[in-house]
């Protein structure tokens, strides 16, 4: 009989094991840490240097080998010191698409002490603004499109907000915008900065079902215990499903087709590359036919996106055309995987074994996991956790449910945020005795597999990005022909979801589809606007109470569309 997981994870994580678990107090709460973690994401980057030469990035006709990284980030370190003032715990934001300068901010920034405030790359000028404003960043560090996009706020003397803008190519710029390649000097010494592991790190900007944006703050320990228990896992895994060595494996590598701005995209990803040493092949954008070509060429072994990308490589024209044999693993999260998908990678790739996680930005993407066999075996559960994560189902109260009742899905651990940025109302509905509200509801079955069934928070999931539907509703309201407006989420297959909008109009006006859209779009990111609207005769149900009845409403649009296709 081969390793229990018990077995496994007892061998990894006791005394004096590479990953020990011990105990440690972190603002009140103790919880189970791992020893060895690294003091700071500064230490974590300090151990690429010695990596060398060895590639790390790629990036179109680019390479740029580990030691390049470190000494760009070391010269933008001195940057923001010398040039900008900037110290410990100031804010400094990055916008930009996935470009090899996105990640030397990031290391740059959190190696100085400073916050990397980390900005959705397609949030609209106004979105923008907002994120710039509410986490009070002194410094921008942005490609030419997003420099536009900050152009009104870089306007405000009184933010007295700074920029740096990458890859240029000659634009002209706002004032106070200088160009990257004509302030950082590479071989610049990063300056000597103490950082306490539980300092601010990061803020990720994640929609709330009501209003703005809220910032999700971490710590250098936060993010890397979240990290550490990626690694855990892997190492988990692999004692379960031993494999003999083979001289002619690729070394481990990652094809990176989330944005970085996400938290899937930086910690889950990019800094496990950084913590192992592996090379990251960086896609300009989302193209299955591209990703097929770098997968084959790099020999790329571990693909995480969401799975909306795996069943576009599946469905994909050159799919069979392509090499796809070193691929080890092919998953990722942001959304359920249909148990067909599943079944179809298993088949689909040759050694690429099916994966999920379960995480959230106020976990830094750490969760549940399932992959390989177990997946196979539970296709519809999300997995379980690595000890330093703890997960209950519970009810109302709080109050934990028995195996296999559905109630909504707590987190805690050393690895979840530590508030909302200046929200402390939020944060205390959020964070409740160290334990994380997930809002969305499960159950866990008796080998501790999670199972995640509904969504408790009124959000759509439209491939893996979150449209939180008061924040789209909102927009509509501003139409001046709108009465009353419910926005949902339909079933779709390749996206999970899509935004759907039932529209009453006001007496005597008219609305037409693409007009909504296109109000829509003035707004919000492209993502959010709604793909299916539909255009009631009469007030929208309510209930008792008042409240809309979206649930009815969303049902038969659902059951319309059905009997049309069917």
């Amino acid at each position: 009989m081969g390793t229990t997981y018990e077995e496994a994870i007892a061998q990894l994580t006791g005394p004096g094991a590479p990953l020990e678990i011990t105990e440690a107090s972190i603002r009140g709460q103790n919880y189970r840490v791992f020893k060895n973690t690294p003091p700071s994401l500064r230490a974590l980057f300090e151990e690429a240097r010695a990596r060398g030469d060895a590639p790390f990035l790629v990036y179109e006709d680019e390479t740029w080998s580990f030691a390049e990284v470190m000494r760009h980030a070391d010269a933008l370190g001195a940057v923001l010191v010398a040039r900008y003032g900037i110290r410990p715990g100031d804010r400094v934001a990055i916008a930009m698409r996935n470009y090899p300068e996105w990640i030397v901010a990031f290391a740059a920034i959190t190696s100085v002490g400073a916050v990397a405030v980390t900005l959705n790359a397609w949030w609209t000028a106004d979105e923008t603004d907002y994120g710039l404003r509410d986490s009070g960043s002194r410094v921008l560090i942005a490609d030419i499109e997003r420099i536009e996009r900050a152009s009104v706020t870089l306007a405000d003397s009184d933010l007295g907000l700074r920029a740096i803008v990458v890859r240029s190519d000659g634009a002209a710029l706002p004032e106070g915008v200088e160009r990257y390649e004509e302030v950082v000097v590479p071989g610049t010494p990063m300056p000597e900065v103490a950082i306490d592991p539980h300092d601010d790190a990061t803020i990720l900007y994640t929609s709330g079902t009501t209003g703005r944006p809220k910032g999700a703050v971490s710590t250098h320990h936060a993010v890397l215990s979240a990290l550490l228990s990626f690694g855990c896992a892997a190492a988990t895994r692999a004692l379960l499903n031993p494999e003999p060595p083979d001289p002619d494996a690729a070394p481990t590598s990652f094809i990176l087709v989330v944005p970085l701005f996400h938290v899937t995209g930086c910690v889950a990803v990019m800094l496990s590359c950084v913590a192992a040493g592996a090379k990251l092949v960086m896609m300009y954008k989302w193209n299955p036919e591209r990703a097929l070509e770098l997968i084959e060429r790099e020999r790329i072994t571990n693909f995480v996106g969401v799975p909306t990308m795996s069943w576009d490589l599946l469905e994909s024209p050159d799919f069979h055309a392509r090499d796809t044999s070193s691929l080890k693993a092919v998953g990722g999260g942001g959304a359920p995987a249909p148990p067909e998908l599943v079944k179809r990678i298993d088949r689909g790739f040759r050694n690429g074994a099916p994966g999920i996680g379960y995480g959230m930005t106020e976990t830094n993407a750490y969760g549940p996991g399932n992959a390989g066999s177990d997946y196979l075996r539970k296709p519809t559960s999300c997995g379980r956790t690595v000890p330093t994560v703890e997960i209950k189902v519970a009810d109302e109260a709080g109050k934990p449910l028995p195996a296999g009742a559905v109630g909504e899905i707590w987190f805690r651990g050393p690895n979840l945020i530590r508030g909302y940025w200046n929200r402390p109302e939020a944060t205390a509905e959020t964070i409740v005795d160290g334990w994380l509200r997930s809002g969305d509801l499960g159950r866990v079955d008796g080998e501790g597999f999670l199972y995640v069934e509904d969504r408790a928070k009124d959000m759509v999931l439209r491939a893996g990005e979150n449209v939180y539907c008061a924040e789209v509703e909102a927009a509509i309201y501003e139409h001046p022909a709108v009465y009353e407006v419910a926005v949902y989420g339909l079933p779709h297959d390749r996206l999970g979801e899509e935004v759907g909008a039932t529209i009453y109009p006001k007496d005597g006006c008219e609305l037409a589809v693409d007009e909504i859209q296109q109000h829509v779009r003035e707004r919000l990111a492209g993502f959010k606007v709604p793909t299916v609207i539909a255009f009631a005769g009469g007030p929208l149900p309510r209930n008792a109470s008042g409240k809309i009845l979206k649930r009815e409403i969303r049902d038969a649009i659902a059951a319309e569309r059905e009997g049309a296709t069917g």
